[in-house]
């Protein structure tokens, strides 16, 4: 018998708990789980969207979904939503990430935050919330997520979502927020590697290494043990050049201050980035510190592929799936229908044989319930 269109996602996500009691329980929350996620894969951006789809295609969808009365409301979708237990959510999602998905071991991992500025109160004084994920590369999925309570940060939440992924023999990159030692110790006890930029955050880090580098770069690193790599890629009228150096001498690393606090430290690295554009040129220069041996080429490959999560996962939640815009906003509706965003996303990723970016499959998916069932066919 084949398998209904959604029935991997209705084993994990029916383990969440439902946070209604039995007298306001019209429709079952799985059903309410599955038609916003169809909604938002071909397009819905809010609750009246979600509604409107439902009833668009109630047809259809009763043909794998019980509906005992019918599409739900507007007002019922949003109430929901902002009942069900966010983290109980998104380890739903997490169990079905890793269930049906073949993730390729020994992968670059980008963990980095981003700001869901319509989900903001002004009259009742909430900032916006702020999602942490996990990008996997090689896969081009979400692997989970976690939100920054309002008055922390990224760095007490980095911790929480690596521990819950299975990250062994991985390489994690973050960006200079998540350089923590901390942060390095979990992902050593996780069996894994990190990458992570050094910026003023760690003035001392900085600084040394800097300094380093710099004694070095004089002389044209010529009587330096550094490794080196270099990149050049042209397109769009410009011209990208990368270059790596890094060094696992134990003379350099031992010259950093309190070096022993970096779990797993064994290579430090500077990436000069220069960029030729209209015949101007302008170059940035990065540093490093990892749990690597040096090699030149792989840092160089995991920081190129560290800014995968901006330009595969939050570009496009903001241009195909509009989610700055969103005005959904109370209590845990945000963080869950931001969680339906990575499924609706995954899915459209996953999806290979139509053409077009991801705007493109949302059109075919709401067009065509057939190309609608090859999308949801990758959550089996």
């Amino acid at each position: 018998m084949p398998k209904k269109p959604l029935e991997a996602l209705e084993e994990y996500f029916s383990k969440v708990p439902d946070p209604r009691v039995n007298r306001t329980k019209e429709h079952k929350l799985i059903d309410i789980i599955a038609i916003t996620i169809c909604a938002v894969i071909c397009g819905a951006q809010g609750w009246v969207d979600v509604e409107l789809y439902g009833k668009s295609k109630q047809g259809w969808l009763s043909t794998f979904l019980e509906l005992p009365n019918g599409i739900p409301s507007h007002d019922t979708f949003g109430r929901v939503f902002s009942l069900i237990d966010a983290q109980q959510f998104q380890l739903a999602f997490y169990e079905w990430v890793w269930a049906v998905n073949d993730i390729i071991q020994g992968q670059i991992i980008n963990i980095d935050g981003k700001c869901l500025r319509g989900s903001d109160d002004k009259h009742l004084g909430k900032r916006a919330i702020y999602m942490v994920s996990a990008w996997a590369v090689e896969n081009g999925i979400v692997l989970g997520q976690r939100k920054v309570d309002e008055k922390s940060n990224e760095i007490t939440v980095i911790p929480e979502l690596l521990k819950m992924l299975a990250i062994s023999g991985c390489i994690v990159t973050i960006d200079a927020i998540g350089t923590q030692t901390k942060i390095a110790q979990t992902i050593i006890e996780a069996k894994a590697d990190y990458v992570l930029s050094v910026k003023e955050n760690q003035g001392n880090l900085l600084e040394d290494i800097s300094v380093l580098f710099a004694v070095d770069q004089a002389q044209d690193f010529k009587y330096a043990s550094f490794e080196y790599q270099k990149t050049t890629n042209k397109g769009h009228g410009r011209i990208d050049v990368r270059e790596c150096w890094s060094t696992s001498n134990p003379e350099y690393l031992n010259l950093i201050r309190n070096s022993q606090n970096w779990a797993g430290l064994q290579s430090i690295a500077m990436v000069v980035c220069t960029r030729i554009l209209d015949q101007k040129q302008t170059k940035h220069v990065r540093f490093y510190i990892s749990s690597l041996p040096s090699n030149a080429k792989r840092i160089l490959e995991a920081v190129r592929k560290h800014w995968s999560i901006e330009n595969e996962l939050h570009w496009v939640l903001d241009v195909a799936l509009n989610e700055d815009h969103s005005r959904v906003r109370k209590d845990y509706a945000p963080e869950n229908l931001a969680v339906i965003r990575h499924i609706a996303l995954n899915l459209l990723k996953q999806e290979k044989t139509a053409k077009g970016g991801i705007h493109a499959k949302q059109l075919q998916a709401a067009w065509n319930e057939d190309y609608l069932c090859t999308v949801l066919a990758s959550a089996n």
